[in-house]
């Protein structure tokens, strides 16, 4: 019994051994290796490191050194809470680079917002100005053209042109209209109701020579003025003068052998009207009143 004893003993301790002599080895070949590189690495020849400072967990456990198979839980955890401090700085800095971040974009949205908005209102801003200015620049140029209107028709107010001629033939020494004499002036007064700028030049001929013929042309033009004052001519807008035997206006241009002498008694009327006649013309009310003015 006692050498069975001795004989389970000796198998125990032989594999201990062998146990060890199993671990050891690897262990041995390791540390070799190690060295080895070390030696093919000389320290003048190594670069500097540029990345942050490694964590310094390198420990040795007991008897087995940097290997343990059989690692407890402290040791684990010895191991391991430097890493889970890094890790957690790590997500502080993350979480707080986020949020940099999302404030700065915030920001930046906030800034382009309102600067948006301030180029909108600009543009309104500009969008009216530009309106207000093509309204008052049509308003210049409606008063420019009134104004130059305006000073058209004050400059041709004391300018009259002819615009109808009528001749009037009287009966030698009688003052009496003739029925043709009178429907010419019916027709004369009637175009010129309700119009303006106008007025009537009233010329008398006789054949009479001096004295006698001023006075018979006298009376023939008295006659005529004064069945246009009756049939609502005012008579600030007639004008009459006798002429007697004097040449006509027409005639009075043409050389001495050409004039021929007056031969019957007669009376030239003649309408002259100013621009502000021609505007009231050239306007829908003014239209009408001068349908029956003949023009040349």
């Amino acid at each position: 019994m006692r050498s069975n004893l001795t004989r389970n003993l000796f198998l125990s301790q032989a594999a201990v051994l062998a146990l060890v002599t199993a671990i050891a080895i690897p262990a041995a070949a390791q540390q070799g290796q190690s060295a080895t590189g070390s030696q093919d690495n000389p320290p003048s020849t190594q670069q500097p490191s540029q990345t942050a400072k490694p964590l310094n967990n390198q420990t040795k456990e007991g008897f087995w050194g940097r290997v343990n198979p059989m690692a407890r839980k402290k040791w684990v955890k010895k191991q391991t809470d430097p890493i889970n401090d890094r890790l957690t700085e790590l997500d502080e800095v993350n979480a707080k680079n986020a949020k940099d971040i999302q404030d700065v974009d915030g920001r930046a949205q906030a800034g382009i917002k309102q600067a948006q908005s301030t180029a909108e209102k600009a543009n309104e801003v500009a969008t009216s100005a530009s309106t207000q200015a093509q309204n008052a620049n049509q308003v210049a140029t409606t008063a420019s053209g009134h104004v130059d209107q305006l000073h058209t028709t004050v400059n041709g107010i004391d300018t009259y042109k002819p615009i109808n001629e009528v001749d009037v033939p009287f009966k030698r020494g009688s003052t009496i209209l003739s029925d043709d004499a009178k429907q010419q002036l019916d027709g004369l007064a009637t175009s010129l109701k309700d119009h303006k700028g106008y007025v009537v030049e009233i010329e008398g001929y006789s054949p009479a020579r001096g004295v006698v013929g001023i006075q018979n042309s006298q009376r023939l033009t008295e006659a005529v003025k004064r069945y246009l004052v009756e049939h609502d001519i005012p008579v600030y807008r007639v004008h009459a003068v006798a002429l007697g035997n004097a040449q006509m206006a027409s005639n009075a241009n043409a050389s001495a052998d050409d004039q021929k002498p007056i031969k019957a008694s007669s009376v030239h009327i003649r309408l002259m009207e100013n621009s502000l006649a021609a505007r009231d013309a050239a306007s829908p009310q003014g239209a009408a009143s001068t349908t029956g003015a003949e023009r040349p």
